[in-house]
């Protein structure tokens, strides 16, 4: 694993981008950690008290929030080596109640958010013949979920960015890659999702047994390291066998 580099993760405060965010400061890189509120950015550079940790808030849905965190990279090393999107919202909602605003809520944030940290990064990755962006998608994809047709939607056109990224920038030494988790017990998904649904996913994997944010960290790690140097434009499904491929 390379050390040093320069990490900027979105949804940072939450449990899978937090456990990202550890990994990589305890790999000796330079993190930048991005996420919609104040406060939780503050407790996380609280609880790491690294001096390589820097935070700041962001809406990834805004160009110029983007833009500031580019501004913050530049300032800090100069450059991005890594990009992992971690950051999205998962509401459940039936389709025949969700309205425009709703569709586009959903859609703005799992994907065209996702898209405009790609292209505020991109141009401090170009240039320097490695790079490496990490998007995390979903394994829904794979067979659909009932009230949540804008989150899974959404989901199925960050793999189409991940590989159509992963060609147009292909010569720049920069792969990008597709992490999807099933679903996975975050500190929040502890307390709002229901224990029989828990148990039903559990059930349905080969591993029985319910999957943590910190399953997701290896694979992260991996699609970001020289390991992977000759892979790109692929999704790793990391769900405990629930789906194969």
């Amino acid at each position: 694993m390379k050390t040093g580099r320069t990490i900027v993760v979105t949804g940072a405060a939450g449990g899978i981008g937090k456990e990202c965010v550890h990994r990589f400061l305890a790999n000796d890189d330079t993190v930048i950690a991005t996420d919609t509120s104040d406060e939780a950015l503050r407790k996380l550079a609280d609880e790491l008290a690294n001096e390589q940790l820097h935070v700041q808030k962001a809406d990834i849905t805004d160009e110029g929030d983007g833009a500031r965190l580019a501004e913050l990279a530049q300032e800090k090393t100069g450059r991005v080596d890594v990009l992992v999107n971690v950051a999205g919202f998962f509401p459940v909602q039936p389709f025949l109640e969700m309205s425009a605003e709703d569709w586009r809520k959903i859609i703005d944030i799992n994907l065209t958010g996702t898209a405009l940290m790609c292209r505020a990064m991109l141009p401090l990755m170009t240039g320097r013949g490695w790079g490496r962006i990490v998007n995390i998608g979903s394994a829904s994809v794979n067979e659909g979920v009932p009230g949540q047709a804008h989150y899974v939607s959404a989901k199925a056109g960050v793999i189409g960015l991940t590989r159509s990224l992963a060609r147009e920038f292909g010569d720049e030494g920069i792969t990008v890659n597709l992490v999807a988790p099933g679903v996975t017990i975050t500190p929040n998904a502890a307390k709002t999702l229901p224990k029989d649904v828990q148990a039903a996913q559990i059930e349905k994997r080969a591993i029985k047994r319910e999957e943590k944010p910190a399953d997701l960290v290896g694979p992260v790690l991996f699609f970001a390291s020289p390991d992977s140097d000759f892979v790109t434009g692929q999704t790793l499904v990391v769900d405990g066998g629930h789906h194969m491929s």
